[in-house]
């Protein structure tokens, strides 16, 4: 079966999605309101979401290892969570006020991880990097923020550079000189060249914002001494480490990444987990950068940072749904056990499995988080988002579209993958079964469409 039977048979089963699709584009640019969540033909439309399923409006259901964008540890509308969402929503949904949810969450966050001295809860995850950098900017009375090649935090301006291949090529009209001119790139997992970097903008320097694992980009781990020599530049020039931590915090333990490489970055920002399923962002740290954001006595604002905040920050529907999530992770730690084996479990038989097809791939990932690379005669290791880009993403895709087309088994294309507390092996079994008919029935015609 050649791909564009899979399309046939993803088309014949998706009709109403098709249908909604089309509507879909008159009302919204491209048919969509995230860039990433369009693949061709069209993108199915879900109606429900429970435990590891997705169901379409056309009936189908599928395996979710998407996971709301990483974000849905427990899966989806985990009952503890739906049962005190619909108390909350009696109460009401948005006070525009101080409210107690607020605190128990902080307060649940600053004992997990005490770097979070303070924080101030926004949004979204682009809105807590926006803050992040602003602060570092407001300690330091510096300009340059580095980011790494292929680093993704967010839709904010500042830091939408460099994030896709070609990374030397803007991200898009519409971006201006003036908002990235005082942001460098430096290449993820080589310490050399992104000390050389640093070096070279040392004077000016106001911090480093890096994602301790690079998701986005292909879900690679740092080599030893990456992280920590990063950090101890910024130590000795008084610039200020950022930890983009809004995927891995809570992600592979009740903790952050911080805690694994033992890094003590002065900002770090969390989102997607600890929002229990809806938007949220939080900008953490020590007290003497975040208290830069204090105006309640500061009559002069050239005094403070203004990091303020949205309309909805902090509002009671989404702290309710962080707090008991992280409650029922903090009484339940086996919870990190298990996603974290079914984890080992994916990466370990997939690379069995590949080897034995004969089919050269790296499987990158920690903890809960995996994704397949497809090896070419470029690239042979998967060290940053370079290697990642120039891997066979044609046959990534091709795969993970046959996924979804015949084995109901849901990956948002060439992205990685992400357990919960949901999934049980047999879904990596039903994974390996899958691919396993794939690339037998097809051998190397999948790869081209």
């Amino acid at each position: 079966m050649k791909i564009d039977n899979y399309i046939e048979l993803y088309k014949n089963k998706t009709f109403e999605s098709m249908n909604l699709h089309f509507k879909s584009k008159e009302i919204f640019p491209g048919g969509i309101n995230h860039n990433i969540r369009y693949f061709k033909p069209y993108p199915f439309y879900t109606v429900k979401a429970k435990g590891k399923f997705l169901t379409d409006i056309d009936g189908n259901k599928y395996i979710d290892f998407w996971n709301g964008h990483w974000a849905l540890i427990l899966g989806h509308s985990p009952k503890m969570v739906s049962d005190k969402l619909k108390k909350q929503v009696k109460r009401g949904t948005l006070y525009g006020t101080a409210n107690e949810s607020s605190i128990k969450l902080g307060e649940m966050i600053n004992k997990a991880m005490p770097l979070a001295e303070n924080i101030r809860f926004s949004s979204t995850g682009s809105e807590a990097t926006m803050y992040a950098i602003r602060l570092a900017r407001a300690k330091t009375r510096k300009r340059f923020i580095a980011k790494v090649i292929g680093g993704w935090h967010g839709f904010n301006s500042n830091l939408l550079q460099s994030v896709n291949y070609p990374y030397e090529v803007d991200e898009g009209i519409g971006l201006i000189e003036d908002e990235n001119q005082f942001i460098e790139s430096i290449q993820f997992n080589d310490l050399d060249r992104s000390l050389k970097v640093l070096e070279s903008i040392k004077d000016d320097l106001a911090g480093i914002i890096v994602e301790p694992i690079l998701g986005g980009a292909g879900c690679i781990i740092p080599k030893e001494g990456y992280l920590e020599g990063l950090q101890e530049f910024a130590r000795q020039n008084d610039s200020l480490l950022i930890l983009d931590e809004i995927v891995t915090g809570f992600r592979h333990s009740f903790s952050g990444a911080m805690n694994h490489y033992k890094l003590e970055p002065d900002i770090f920002t969390l989102g997607k987990i600890i929002g229990g399923g809806l938007p949220i962002g939080a900008v953490c740290g020590k007290k003497e950068v975040m208290s830069l954001a204090d105006m309640t006595n500061k009559s002069d604002k050239r005094m403070y940072c203004s990091i303020g905040g949205g309309t909805f920050s902090a509002n009671p529907i989404t702290m309710t749904a962080g707090y008991t999530t992280l409650k029922f992770l903090k009484k339940n730690p086996t919870v990190y056990e298990k996603i974290n084996s079914l984890g080992d479990l994916a990466r370990n038989e997939l690379s069995k499995l590949f080897k034995e097809l004969k089919i050269d791939v790296k499987i990158t990932g920690y903890g809960s988080l995996f994704m397949i690379h497809f090896l070419n005669d470029k690239v042979r290791e998967i060290n940053n988002a370079l290697d990642s880009a120039l891997t066979n993403n044609e046959l990534l895709f091709n795969y993970q579209f046959a996924l979804i087309a015949k084995y109901n088994i849901f990956f948002l294309p060439l992205k990685m993958g992400a357990f919960s507390h949901a999934h049980e092996k047999e879904d990596v079994y039903k994974l390996l079964e899958a691919t396993r008919e794939i690339f037998q029935n097809n051998k190397a015609r999948i790869a081209h469409t």
